[in-house]
Protein backbone atom coordinates (compact mmCIF):
# COMPACT_ATOMS: atom_id res chain seq x y z
CA UNK A 1 0.00 0.00 0.00
CA UNK A 2 0.79 3.59 -0.34
CA UNK A 3 -1.25 7.05 -0.01
CA UNK A 4 -1.75 7.26 -3.59
CA UNK A 5 -4.53 4.29 -2.79
CA UNK A 6 -6.53 6.15 -0.86
CA UNK A 7 -9.60 8.19 -2.20
CA UNK A 8 -10.81 11.16 -0.23
CA UNK A 9 -13.97 13.04 -0.29
CA UNK A 10 -14.08 16.55 -0.95
CA UNK A 11 -17.24 18.64 0.77
CA UNK A 12 -19.22 18.43 -1.98
CA UNK A 13 -19.22 14.40 -1.97
CA UNK A 14 -16.95 14.45 -4.79
CA UNK A 15 -13.91 11.35 -4.15
CA UNK A 16 -10.58 12.54 -5.04
CA UNK A 17 -7.67 10.07 -5.54
CA UNK A 18 -4.69 10.75 -3.58
CA UNK A 19 -2.90 9.70 -6.73
CA UNK A 20 -3.65 13.34 -7.74
CA UNK A 21 -1.24 14.56 -5.37
CA UNK A 22 2.12 12.10 -6.93
CA UNK A 23 5.28 13.80 -7.08
CA UNK A 24 4.21 16.59 -4.54
CA UNK A 25 5.46 16.57 -1.21
CA UNK A 26 2.05 16.62 1.33
CA UNK A 27 1.21 17.79 4.60
CA UNK A 28 -1.95 16.24 5.94
CA UNK A 29 -3.54 17.67 8.55
CA UNK A 30 -6.15 17.37 10.64
CA UNK A 31 -8.26 20.57 11.74
CA UNK A 32 -10.90 22.10 13.20
CA UNK A 33 -12.63 25.22 13.67
CA UNK A 34 -13.11 25.75 17.21
CA UNK A 35 -9.59 24.47 18.39
CA UNK A 36 -7.17 26.26 20.60
CA UNK A 37 -5.26 25.74 18.21
CA UNK A 38 -7.53 26.77 15.11
CA UNK A 39 -4.40 30.00 14.64
CA UNK A 40 -2.71 27.18 12.79
CA UNK A 41 -4.22 27.81 10.03
CA UNK A 42 -2.50 31.06 9.46
CA UNK A 43 1.11 29.12 9.91
CA UNK A 44 -0.14 26.13 7.34
CA UNK A 45 -1.42 28.65 4.80
CA UNK A 46 1.87 30.68 5.25
CA UNK A 47 3.90 27.39 4.80
CA UNK A 48 1.46 26.32 1.79
CA UNK A 49 2.32 29.81 -0.36
CA UNK A 50 5.74 29.68 0.62
CA UNK A 51 6.52 26.18 -1.16
CA UNK A 52 3.60 25.95 -3.09
CA UNK A 53 5.89 26.52 -6.31
CA UNK A 54 8.36 23.49 -5.13
CA UNK A 55 5.82 20.84 -5.42
CA UNK A 56 4.06 21.54 -1.96
CA UNK A 57 0.70 21.28 -1.02
CA UNK A 58 -1.15 21.09 2.54
CA UNK A 59 -4.02 19.30 2.44
CA UNK A 60 -6.72 20.08 5.29
CA UNK A 61 -9.27 17.30 7.29
CA UNK A 62 -12.01 18.95 9.04
CA UNK A 63 -12.81 16.74 12.15
CA UNK A 64 -15.23 16.71 15.19
CA UNK A 65 -13.60 13.87 17.07
CA UNK A 66 -11.93 15.74 20.07
CA UNK A 67 -14.22 18.48 22.23
CA UNK A 68 -16.83 19.05 18.89
CA UNK A 69 -14.36 21.64 17.35
CA UNK A 70 -15.52 21.45 14.25
CA UNK A 71 -19.15 21.68 14.42
CA UNK A 72 -19.73 22.58 10.88
CA UNK A 73 -20.31 20.35 7.64
CA UNK A 74 -17.51 20.05 5.45
CA UNK A 75 -18.55 23.09 2.81
CA UNK A 76 -18.88 24.84 6.48
CA UNK A 77 -15.13 24.16 7.12
CA UNK A 78 -13.95 25.34 3.61
CA UNK A 79 -15.68 28.99 4.22
CA UNK A 80 -15.04 29.15 7.48
CA UNK A 81 -10.89 28.74 6.52
CA UNK A 82 -10.71 30.81 3.83
CA UNK A 83 -13.08 33.58 5.31
CA UNK A 84 -11.20 33.88 8.73
CA UNK A 85 -7.84 32.84 7.26
CA UNK A 86 -7.18 33.12 4.06
CA UNK A 87 -6.93 29.22 3.25
CA UNK A 88 -6.14 28.26 -0.19
CA UNK A 89 -4.96 25.00 0.02
CA UNK A 90 -7.38 22.27 -0.15
CA UNK A 91 -9.88 21.23 2.58
CA UNK A 92 -11.61 18.06 2.32
CA UNK A 93 -15.06 16.71 4.27
CA UNK A 94 -14.92 15.66 7.65
CA UNK A 95 -13.42 12.82 8.90
CA UNK A 96 -13.02 10.70 11.90
CA UNK A 97 -9.09 9.93 12.47
CA UNK A 98 -9.55 7.09 15.11
CA UNK A 99 -11.91 4.79 16.36
CA UNK A 100 -14.50 2.37 14.11
CA UNK A 101 -15.30 4.88 11.83
CA UNK A 102 -11.78 5.91 11.65
CA UNK A 103 -10.80 6.78 7.57
CA UNK A 104 -8.51 4.52 6.11
CA UNK A 105 -6.52 7.34 4.96
CA UNK A 106 -6.00 8.26 8.47
CA UNK A 107 -5.78 4.69 9.52
CA UNK A 108 -2.43 3.95 7.21
CA UNK A 109 -1.25 7.38 8.38
CA UNK A 110 -0.86 6.68 11.62
CA UNK A 111 0.87 3.24 11.77
CA UNK A 112 3.16 4.18 9.34
CA UNK A 113 5.51 6.42 11.43
CA UNK A 114 6.12 6.55 14.43
CA UNK A 115 4.69 9.46 17.30
CA UNK A 116 6.75 11.19 20.40
CA UNK A 117 4.86 10.96 23.55
CA UNK A 118 3.58 14.21 24.54
CA UNK A 119 6.28 16.30 26.62
CA UNK A 120 4.43 17.22 30.30
CA UNK A 121 7.68 19.55 30.93
CA UNK A 122 6.43 21.89 28.01
CA UNK A 123 2.90 23.59 29.66
CA UNK A 124 0.99 22.74 26.57
CA UNK A 125 1.18 19.25 26.44
CA UNK A 126 0.90 18.68 30.26
CA UNK A 127 -2.85 20.33 29.52
CA UNK A 128 -3.36 18.39 26.39
CA UNK A 129 -2.29 14.83 28.20
CA UNK A 130 -4.44 15.95 31.32
CA UNK A 131 -8.16 16.72 29.01
CA UNK A 132 -7.44 13.61 27.39
CA UNK A 133 -6.93 11.33 30.35
CA UNK A 134 -9.85 13.18 31.72
CA UNK A 135 -12.35 12.97 28.29
CA UNK A 136 -10.44 10.71 25.72
CA UNK A 137 -8.06 8.23 27.51
CA UNK A 138 -8.38 6.04 24.47
CA UNK A 139 -6.52 8.60 22.41
CA UNK A 140 -2.98 8.26 24.53
CA UNK A 141 -3.07 4.64 24.00
CA UNK A 142 -0.86 3.36 21.17
CA UNK A 143 -0.85 5.73 17.55
CA UNK A 144 -4.16 6.91 18.15
CA UNK A 145 -4.15 10.91 17.00
CA UNK A 146 -4.35 12.88 20.01
CA UNK A 147 -5.90 16.04 19.15
CA UNK A 148 -6.63 18.44 16.11
CA UNK A 149 -3.54 19.74 14.17
CA UNK A 150 -1.91 16.33 14.00
CA UNK A 151 0.19 16.65 10.70
CA UNK A 152 1.69 14.07 8.74
CA UNK A 153 4.42 15.11 6.09
CA UNK A 154 4.78 12.80 2.97
CA UNK A 155 7.48 13.05 0.60
CA UNK A 156 6.79 12.94 -3.28
CA UNK A 157 6.73 9.48 -3.89
CA UNK A 158 4.26 9.10 -1.19
CA UNK A 159 6.06 7.75 1.57
CA UNK A 160 5.09 8.67 5.15
CA UNK A 161 8.12 10.84 6.27
CA UNK A 162 7.15 12.23 10.03
CA UNK A 163 4.37 12.48 12.06
CA UNK A 164 4.17 15.56 14.19
CA UNK A 165 2.05 16.67 17.30
CA UNK A 166 -0.23 19.82 17.26
CA UNK A 167 2.08 21.29 19.88
CA UNK A 168 5.22 21.40 17.37
CA UNK A 169 6.85 24.10 16.27
CA UNK A 170 6.23 25.58 12.78
CA UNK A 171 9.75 26.34 12.25
CA UNK A 172 10.21 22.45 12.53
CA UNK A 173 7.69 21.48 10.37
CA UNK A 174 8.62 23.97 8.07
CA UNK A 175 12.91 22.53 8.30
CA UNK A 176 11.57 18.84 7.60
CA UNK A 177 9.16 20.28 4.58
CA UNK A 178 12.82 21.64 3.14
CA UNK A 179 14.29 18.25 3.62
CA UNK A 180 11.68 16.67 0.96
CA UNK A 181 11.15 19.23 -1.23
CA UNK A 182 14.68 19.27 -3.56
CA UNK A 183 12.58 15.75 -4.51
CA UNK A 184 9.30 16.85 -4.97
CA UNK A 185 10.57 19.84 -7.32
CA UNK A 186 12.48 16.84 -9.74
CA UNK A 187 9.41 15.15 -9.93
Amino acid sequence: MSIYNYLVRKPNGEILSMETYRGKAILIVNTASQCRFTYQFEELQKMYNQYKEQNFVVLGFPCDQFGQQNPENGEESVQFCQLNYGVNFPVFDLVQVNGEGMDPLFSYLKHEVPFRELDESVMTEKMLKMRLQEEYPDYLIGRNIRWNFTKFLVDANGKVIKRFEPTDSALDIEEEIERVLPQAALS
